[in-house]
Formats: C-alpha cells, structure tokens, sequence
C-alpha cells in the first residue's frame, strides 16, 4: 500500500500496521472522541439510529467475510442473527444468565449453526449454494415457532431484559450505545485484521479460483468452513445486541428480506472492503431514515394511494439504489474511496 508523499516505512511492521501515519492517528484518535462524545449532544432518534447502524455492522462485517473474502453467497444470515437473538434471549430469561455470558454464547451457537447450513459448500457453490442457506430462513424460524412454543414464545413477541453491571442498568439508547458502539469497533478491528492473516488470504485464494487454491495446498473446504462459522458469530453477536436493545425478539424481525437487505449493503459499500461495510450499512440506513421521513410528503402528495406508497417507498427505494450500485459502479463506495485516497497520496505531485 503507497503513502502520501514525504512517509515511508523503515521496517516490516510498520508496513503492515493499519493506521501508519500521524495524520491518521490523529484523525483516528479525533473521530472515536467524537463519537463517544455524541450522546451528549445527539437526539433519541439519532442514537436510535447510530445503535441499529451498530448491530447492522457487525452482521455485515460477517457477511462480507463470507462473501466478500471467501466468495460464498448466502441468503440466510437473518436466521443466524435469529439464533443469536433467541439463544441470547432465552439464556437470560428462563436460565437466569447474565447478559454479558450470553453474548458470547450466543455468538457460538449461530457459529455452529452457521456451520451446518454452510457444510454443502464442499458440493455446490453460486446459485445451488444461496439455495441451500436460504434453507435456514425456512428452517430456523419453523423451529422457533413450532418446537416448544412455551418456551420461545412461538408465534408471540419474546420479552428480554435490559442488560445490567452491578447496580446499572442499559434500558436507554444512551447506555446501549455504549454497548454496542464498542462492540462494533472492536469487531471491525478483528474484521479488518483478520483479512490481513493466513486465513484472509485463503479465503481470497478460495473466492478467486478455488481449484487454484487447492492446488496450491489450501484446503478449500475447511477454510470455507471457517468462514461460515466466523460469519455466523458475527450474526450471532448481532442478534444478541439486537435482542437486548429491542428488548423483544419475535421470528418476524429476521425475515428474508432482512438477508436481501444486508446483501444488498454490502453491494453499495463494495465488496472485499472492510470500509465498504461501514460505508454500506450507514449508507443504507441512513437512506432508510431519508425515505421514511420522505413518505408522509410523498403521501400527502398521492392522497389516493397514500397506503400504498408509505409502506412501498423505503423498498423501492433500495431497490433502486442498489440496481444503481450494480449497474455504475459495481465495487462499491469503497473503491470510490480508494480513489480518492490514491489522489491524496500523490498530491501535489498529480502527474
């Protein structure tokens, strides 16, 4: 990777650190303040925001593991958040657990679950692929429903507490976001670090030319493997955080059109990119706050099927977005950063 003019690197590790100039410390050290700092100032709406852009983010840092680095499409990884949420849920409620056991517990589970949807990888890959995780939209939520009703609540919302450390109490956005907030730069480290080892570059060697890799000595099916499971923790962690800031879970929160949708974030956030995924997922949300603000206008401007468009505008929406996305620049709002930054680096020196 180039630096900006006048920085260079005297030793190894300073060409592999991730924030490698002062500037960049600097911006760094600046922008976490602020964001921590922005509870003071910021509106219940806007840290309602910020909390669900959180929870999103690392479900699609999952995602972007999977499909990004490894190249394996999935259609199921709103039934993993699903076991996270349930599995969370459940564990504080009936056995009385803490909050911060469950989380991680939870995060294990949807692993796990993660690794049975994703064992045909080793036989199928593309179309059949998404087709045999889109099974577990199916199957999870039957299960929910159907198989010991009295304890998940079936068909019914699920009441879950409020997380709690000694006398504290996390039932406002402002406390949640000081859970989830730091939950999601910490596992955008460990997504941004784990590209960077042996098993990132694996995963890439797999979703260029999986015969290649194999050849070369990479056992494909067992790196594939990993990168189910990876991904479906980070689903699981999502659910759990999910389920605690509701404070409710229900099977209707994790449908299959929540799968398309952080599919889709990472489509406009670029693929392969750990800073696609942020851009992604607060581009996409922050669009969908654009378009529910937009509807009631929209609606008083079409009184005939004003129905209609409050409930079709924030779909069409992203449709057409990410249709746009696809169609002019496939690579995402990453690669347009990438320029960007490539343009900062040789400046003043253009030519």
């Amino acid at each position: 990777m180039s630096l900006p003019c006048g920085y260079y690197n005297a030793n190894y590790r300073q060409d592999m650190a991730i924030v490698r100039t002062r500037p960049h410390w600097v911006v760094l050290i600046l922008g976490l303040a602020v964001l921590f700092a922005l509870p003071l100032v910021a509106s219940g709406r806007m840290l309602s925001t910020l909390n669900l852009i959180g929870i999103t983010l690392i479900l699609v840092h999952g995602i972007n593991i999977l499909t990004g680095y490894c190249g394996q499409i999935s259609l199921g990884h709103a039934a993993f958040m699903m076991v996270g949420a349930y599995t969370s849920a459940l564990l504080t409620v009936h056995l009385k657990i803490s909050f911060w056991m469950a989380l991680p517990i939870a995060g294990l589970g949807a692993g796990i679950i993660g690794l049975i949807f994703g064992a045909p990888s080793l036989r199928v890959k593309g179309f059949y692929l998404a087709m045999s995780t889109l099974a577990a939209q199916f199957i999870i939520p039957w299960i929910v429903v159907n198989v010991r009703p009295d304890i998940t609540g079936g068909s019914q919302s699920f009441r879950v507490p409020a997380p709690t450390l000694g006398d504290i109490t996390f039932n406002t956005q402002t406390s949640m976001f000081y859970i989830i907030i730091p939950i999601a730069c910490l596992m955008t480290f460990f997504a941004k670090n784990l590209a960077r080892t042996r098993m990132g570059r694996a995963f890439v060697a797999i979703r260029d030319n999986d015969l290649a890799a194999e050849v070369m000595g990479i056992n494909v099916f067992r790196y594939k493997l990993f990168a189910f499971f990876i991904s479906a923790v980070f689903a699981g962690i999502s659910g759990s955080l999910w389920a605690h800031w509701m404070r409710v879970v229900s099977y209707t929160h994790f449908e299959l059109h929540h799968s398309i949708w952080f599919l889709g974030m990472i489509i406009v956030g670029g693929m392969g990119y750990t800073t696609g995924a942020v851009m992604g997922v607060a581009f996409i949300r922050i669009l969908d706050e654009f378009s529910a603000t937009l509807s009631p206008i929209v609606a008083t401007l079409l009184p005939a099927i004003a129905g209609q468009v409050s409930a079709a505008l924030t779909p069409i929406v992203f449709g057409l977005v990410v249709l746009l996305f696809i169609v002019f620049e496939p690579r995402g709002l990453a690669h347009r950063w990438e320029i960007f930054k490539a343009t900062y680096r040789i400046w003043p020196f253009s030519y």
